[in-house]
């Protein structure tokens, strides 16, 4: 007797349903893209108890004949695809037939539907894959299914679902993606009144048909600032969407959507991408949330690798990433700055008049003119220079003095620290920012005066938009940060020998991170060499960073270096050592600044290419926009 024998279609039913059925959430997700492949405008979609007990979903598509309906829970049976050239460029969200026979097949199934101007329509019920009836009934045009008793017939995969809440949740995660992808089509999500919410039961989500992705959008997600819009066009593919800006504070792991050719997927080259397009400009690990839309001609992804087509694959892998990775970074680059709100709890009681005071590094009765006017403003001062987009700025000998200047030898002699990395004149907007990041044409932040510093550590400037509050400290970081990473394209930095070495006693750990990377760290210029039991030796350090820093540079690059395997790539290393340098380098809180030094820090920042946040992901400029001030003054 043989051993291999053919099973029954019952039994292959439900193999094939524990494939495609994986959970409530799943048969929503096949039979609403089976609603709109029929080109419904309208989707409801009724649950109870989390899809356990039933699944409605109702369309107003185009239909099905009688003939049609009882083909349609036959294994392997579809209109969408005739041969299989077909399987090649695929245009319909499904398309292998085995949806409804393997929901059919673990279920009590109920099918109505009636096809556009036909009189009547047809009703199909299944019991675990059986077919029990098929009538003529009356039913509005389109097609009804309901799923009820998910899994009544395996025990064993039912007991394996969440709770009733989980599976709520997860099954309006999905129709809210759904809604997402297809802004033309109306969708409700409700649950019955078995779950108590009353007889006519709890909507869950409303949307309408919308005229845009911005407005569906805006109806699923409210007014979102802390996100920044994407909309790029190149190789034959297009993309839009929103992303996290890089200075939200929200959380390391936002919500990721992410569509191709309108379809839900989750590939692990675009998550590539996203994640790189971040790292270029902080070394914050994050996943940020984002929001992304992928049109690409259907013969040049394949969408059937994946037996819930949750995934895709791309015959042009490394150009997909290369476009959309260029295509993230510039939006991040454009993102603006985060904007204060601030609210007067009570007016401020009657006091005495003030005295006057000087404010350090603002001109005492200086009238300054609107440099925004129409009018040119000319104070005939050559320290007054004018903030032209674009102006290269000037040489560090003409207009940053440093002999004199309040910030003395302290390690932070900004214009110094600047001229030693590479010209000063060169645009670092417009040649990107170092290690593959796709750079910006023309600077995104608008031209600022600096009036003077709050408590030694804050820049506060004015422009055209409000006033903006700079950590001097963060700004000259990123500043530094790039101009690093720019030189490090063509070469190595400046280094320079100490006469006097430094010694430094580490554990094995971390002598072993600077083992592993000691090429990187002499790209740096920095010579760190091993001297016999637990010390190491520093005979030379970057030209750009003050000595004094090098033992605490050292140290902290160690921790940041000991998490980093042999293997890891040669730019994830060079980026956190050139944050921990730009950081050590720059100039620190609590040191005042003279009015030029200002202005060296704003104009530079002006020419980065990521200048809302510093390399370690924290904010550089907070805004205090026009319309705020005027509300709150009441003139609007």
């Amino acid at each position: 007797m043989p051993r291999i024998h053919r099973l029954a279609p019952d039994l292959a039913n439900q193999i094939a349903a524990g494939e495609v059925v994986e959970r409530p959430a799943s048969v929503v997700k096949e039979l609403v893209e089976n609603a709109i492949d029929a080109g419904a405008t309208r989707v409801a979609i009724t649950i109870d108890l989390g899809g356990k007990r039933l699944i409605r979903v109702e369309d107003d598509g185009e239909g099905m004949e009688p003939e049609d309906a009882r083909l349609a829970i036959e294994r392997h049976a579809t209109s969408k695809i005739a041969r299989a050239d077909d399987l090649g460029a695929i245009r319909t969200l499904g398309f292998r037939g085995e949806a409804l026979p393997s929901i059919a097949s673990v279920s009590h199934f109920t099918l109505r539907t009636r096809a556009r101007g036909s009189q009547s329509g047809t009703e199909i019920k299944v019991n675990a894959g059986a077919i029990e009836s098929v009538r003529e009934i009356g039913a509005p045009e389109g097609t009804c299914i309901e799923v009820a008793d998910l899994f009544y017939n395996l025990p064993a995969r039912r007991k394996f679902l969440k709770s009733d809440v989980a599976e709520t949740t997860q099954i309006s995660r999905l129709v809210t993606q759904l809604a997402l992808g297809y802004p033309e089509v109306g969708f409700t999500l409700t649950t019955s009144h078995s779950t108590g919410s009353g007889p006519g039961g709890r909507q869950l989500l409303q949307a309408p048909p919308a005229g845009s992705l911005r407005d569906r959008f805006f109806h699923l997600y409210g007014e979102r600032p802390d996100l920044v819009e994407l909309k790029k066009d190149a190789a034959g593919l297009h993309i839009e969407g929103f992303i996290a800006a890089l200075g939200d504070q929200g959380p390391v792991r936002g919500s990721q959507n992410v569509f191709v050719n309108r379809r839900i997927v989750k590939d692990k080259t675009i998550a590539h991408a996203i994640i790189e397009s971040y790292s270029v400009a902080t070394i914050k690990e994050r996943s940020p949330e984002v929001h992304l839309f992928i049109r690409i001609a259907p013969d040049r992804v394949d969408v059937n690798v994946h037996p819930t087509k949750a995934e895709v694959r791309f015959l042009e892998q490394s150009l997909v990433h290369e476009v959309l990775r260029r295509a993230l970074g510039e939006a991040l680059g454009r993102g603006r700055a985060t904007e204060v709100q601030f609210r007067l709890e009570q007016p401020l009681a009657a006091a005495a008049d003030p005295l006057p005071m000087n404010i350090p590094g603002v001109w005492a009765g200086a009238v300054v003119g609107n440099r925004w006017s129409p009018e040119s403003f000319n104070p005939g001062s050559s320290n007054r220079e004018s903030f032209n987009r674009g102006s290269p700025i000037p040489n560090r000998e003409s207009s940053i003095p440093d002999q004199g200047s309040p910030i003395g030898d302290q390690g932070s002699r900004i214009g110094d620290q600047g001229s030693r990395i590479g010209d000063q004149g060169s645009r670092i907007g417009d040649q990107g920012s170092g290690i593959g990041d796709p750079g910006l044409k023309d600077p995104i932040i608008r031209p600022m005066i600096p009036l003077g510093q709050f408590r030694d550590t804050f820049i506060i400037a004015v422009d055209d938009e409000g006033v903006a509050i700079i950590d001097q400290h963060v700004a000259h970081e990123r500043v530094l940060f790039e101009l690093i990473t720019e030189r490090l394209t063509s070469g190595r930095l400046e280094s320079q020998r100490l006469l006097t070495p430094i010694l430094l006693d580490l554990s094995p750990s971390q002598r072993e991170a600077l083992r592993q990377h000691a090429a990187t760290l002499e790209r740096f210029g920095m010579e760190v060499e091993e001297f016999g039991g637990d010390s190491v030796r520093l005979s030379a350090v970057p030209a750009v960073l003050d000595p004094a820093e090098c033992e605490a540079t050292i140290r902290e690059l160690t921790e940041n270096l000991e998490g980093l395997d042999g293997g890891t790539r040669a730019d994830e290393a060079l980026r956190r050592i050139a944050a921990t340098m730009a950081c050590h380098a720059a100039v620190k809180a609590n040191y005042p600044l003279t009015l030029d030094k200002m202005r060296y820090i704003l104009e530079e920042l002006r020419r980065t290419a990521y200048s809302s946040v510093c390399p370690h992901g924290r904010p550089v400029v907070l805004r205090l926009t026009r319309r705020e001030i005027e509300k709150n003054f009441q003139r609007i």
